[in-house]
């Protein structure tokens, strides 16, 4: 796919033409970061003429910048039929793993929605746990218009969760870096050890908290 094409409705048309119409995009943002919460969106478009129009400049979140985020996060709340986030915590994504915290985040996305979903499109990822239809798009966030709305309602949400744990957590950069991987990050994880929202499973926040505290399993923090 050209990376100039924008996410389309295609999907939730011809589910829409099959009379399915609560269909309920879902992805997820911090997958990847060594702290904070992986935050899912879901997002539920309605079946109405204009939608395209009124959310056109939705993309992939990745591929938009903040202040484009935040514009469009306040379009797809007044916009979309229904919408949610949900979270798993740093400490959840320790004890069970990453996907399946991610999974987590996806069904409490889920569950918050005020309409039942009859089909679900989601970003590469399966939720067994839920017995309803639904499909797993790789790149959905970039094909997928629900798909790309609930990535931009997860980044904003996670984004604004990570420049409050600034606050509580001065000295790490979370405001910046939001928890991820960056060379800032890690000078400060050398320098004040692991908080107690970084992921203490994941390198090489399990390494330095193993360095200062070697008596502890690297399990989670207090």
């Amino acid at each position: 796919m050209p990376v100039s094409q924008r996410p389309t409705l295609d999907y939730e048309r011809s589910l829409w033409q099959a009379g399915l119409q609560c269909v309920a995009g879902i992805d997820e943002a911090g997958r990847g970061a060594w702290a904070g919460p992986v935050v899912a969106g879901a997002a539920v478009l309605p079946d109405t003429a204009g939608i395209a129009e009124a959310l056109a400049e939705v993309n992939d979140s990745k591929q938009l910048s903040a202040r484009q985020r935040e514009q469009l996060y306040v379009e797809i709340t007044t916009q979309v039929a229904g919408w949610a986030t949900g979270q798993a915590s740093a400490a959840e994504i320790d004890t069970v793993g990453i996907l399946p915290a991610t999974r987590l985040a996806m069904q409490r996305a889920i569950a918050g929605l005020a309409c039942q979903p009859q089909h679900l499109l989601i970003d590469h990822v399966r939720l067994p746990a839920l017995l309803v239809a639904q499909q797993s798009i790789t790149r959905g966030d970039s094909l997928v218009l629900s798909i790309a709305a609930a990535s931009i309602l997860a980044k904003v949400t996670r984004d604004r969760l990570m420049v409050a744990a600034e606050q509580t957590w001065p000295g790490y950069g979370f405001a910046r870096h939001k928890g991820y991987g960056t060379p800032e990050h890690s000078r400060q994880l050398r320098m004040l050890g692991p908080c107690p929202i970084h992921r203490t499973s994941f390198q090489p926040v399990r390494g330095w908290q193993m360095a200062l505290f070697p008596d502890v399993d690297g399990s989670g923090c207090d």
